[in-house]
């Protein structure tokens, strides 16, 4: 049986941390005299209002949730702070409530997909709110991908369950420790690359922008041109913290308990930074040899791109379209990767396509001696049949999703290569897509409303690993 009101309490926290979040963007409207001071404070007013009725009608005296609340709750907290973050967006002169919506959908979802041109120029209050959306975002999923998707099995998620991915009542002690250690690691991280971005020569408050949306792996810049707007050094810094952004943030926490490097030993740690080294490695050498380029700019320019593509940050800093087919048919993979699981990035995975590596490993065996008995381990965990079932599903839907979005956006107008990569960087979070309509050097204000709508379900489906979502359409449900 669903439990309405521990859902409306815990809601209600929610709405209340965003209210005070609010107060930043408010904060910059008044210390720079701008207009979006009345947006700011009615949408906090009508935030804290609508917080506090839900904490007040959703109070008990024992809050305790079961599986089905988990699903429920998990999808219900995204969609209703959306709706609601979006509301200084849309009190904001010339935005439109659809388009005020994807904006944010795509900020809290660290997908980095925007409507909004003229950010040289934007209101900070505007611009700092962007990046605080993809900043909570970004802890947002951590958590959830530490504590709650494991509990849940999404995925093949229970391959990195703790003992915090446990919602008795023994285990919230745990996860609330967990949570805390994540985000102090989080702000650490975030203070040292807007640290490293000041001193490669953005000004402080740039510098705090991309270091909210570096680490965060969302990818909104305060500039039209992206990174491109930046020094070469600012290029690094953002290589080496996104990469930082897409590895397992428990593991940063691990890491300082036990004074050790040894727990980066990880097969999907590993497996990433391998697989980052060897892409940007052979695009380099495709730019160097084929284009001409400079060898440190090719490496410069190789490395950013496929990191910001991988990690599913999305910034810009070259139309990386330009450079051939082989680097448009790489690309268009790189969406799918993802990184690692616990980092704030989305897509597949690395750990799904090792699991997959290694069940192929399993099957190629049986295939040569029928009566063998052959199981594979991950991590030096046994790959157990529910891991198997999971992962498959996920696979599975992942691929029906970005297929019927792919529809869907056809049917709109668009062409088929804006239909496409629009479905896949929707469903993967990175942001841009490929084609001169969203790719690189573009942005999505052109699209119908029907296809930025479409798009923010992909965003909001690829973020909670589309099972989490699914599972609420299953008429078995809502049966108690």
């Amino acid at each position: 049986m669903l439990n309405f009101r521990p859902l409306l309490f815990i809601l209600g926290i929610f709405l209340s941390t965003l209210t005070v979040f609010m107060f930043i963007p408010l904060l910059f409207a008044l210390i720079y005299s701008e207009e979006t001071v009345g947006a700011f404070m009615i949408s906090s007013l009508v935030t804290a209002t609508v917080a506090t009725a839900c904490m007040h009608q959703g109070k008990s005296q024992k809050l305790h949730l079961n599986i089905r609340d988990m699903f429920l709750l998990t999808s219900l907290t995204w969609l209703i702070v959306s709706i609601f973050a979006a509301m200084p967006f849309t009190l904001y002169h010339g935005i439109n409530y659809t388009d005020a919506f994807f904006e944010t959908m795509s900020g809290i979802t660290t997908t980095g997909s925007t409507v909004l041109s003229g950010l040289d120029n934007m209101d900070h209050s505007i611009l700092i709110w962007r990046s605080l959306l993809q900043w909570l975002g970004g802890i947002g999923f951590i958590v959830m991908a530490v504590a709650v998707l494991p509990f849940l099995n999404v995925g093949g998620m229970r391959l990195f369950r703790t003992e915090s991915s446990d919602w008795s009542d023994k285990a919230i002690p745990r996860t609330q420790d967990m949570a805390k250690n994540l985000f102090y690691i989080y702000i650490l991280l975030t203070v040292l690359c807007g640290f490293a971005y000041h001193m490669a020569g953005m000004s402080w408050f740039q510098a705090i922008n991309h270091a909210m949306t570096t680490l965060s792996t969302g990818g909104y810049s305060t500039s039209d041109s992206s990174m491109a707007a930046f020094s070469d050094n600012a290029h690094w810094v953002g290589t080496f913290f996104m990469a930082a952004g897409g590895l397992p943030m428990l593991m940063f926490v691990n890491c300082i308990q036990q004074r050790s490097l040894l727990v980066w030993n990880d097969a999907q740690v590993k497996g990433f930074l391998l697989f980052i080294f060897a892409v940007s490695s052979c695009m380099a050498i495709w730019l160097w040899n084929g284009h001409e380029m400079p060898l440190i700019d090719a490496i410069r320019l190789a490395s950013f791109n496929v990191v910001s593509v991988v990690t599913t940050t999305g910034y810009g800093l070259t139309d990386y379209t330009a450079w051939g087919a082989l680097a448009n048919v790489t690309f268009l993979f790189l969406m799918f990767a993802g990184s690692c699981s616990g980092s704030t990035s989305g897509g597949i995975k690395i750990f799904r396509f090792q699991i997959a590596i290694a069940i192929m490993r399993e099957q190629l065996k049986q295939q040569f001696h029928p009566n063998g008995v052959f199981k594979e381990r991950y991590n030096n965990r046994p790959i157990g049949d529910d891991i198997v079932r999971s992962l498959v599903t996920f696979i599975l839907l992942f691929m029906f999703v970005i297929v019927a979005l792919s529809v869907i956006l056809v049917m709109t107008g668009l062409d088929p290569t804006t239909s496409f990569t629009g479905a896949v960087t929707a469903v993967t979070n990175v942001g841009p897509g490929l084609g001169s309509t969203i790719g690189p050097s573009g942005n999505f204000s052109s699209l119908p409303d029907v296809a930025k709508w479409a798009l923010a379900i992909g965003m909001l489906l690829g973020r909670l690993e589309i099972l989490t979502v699914a599972v609420l359409f299953h008429p078995g449900f809502w049966k108690y």
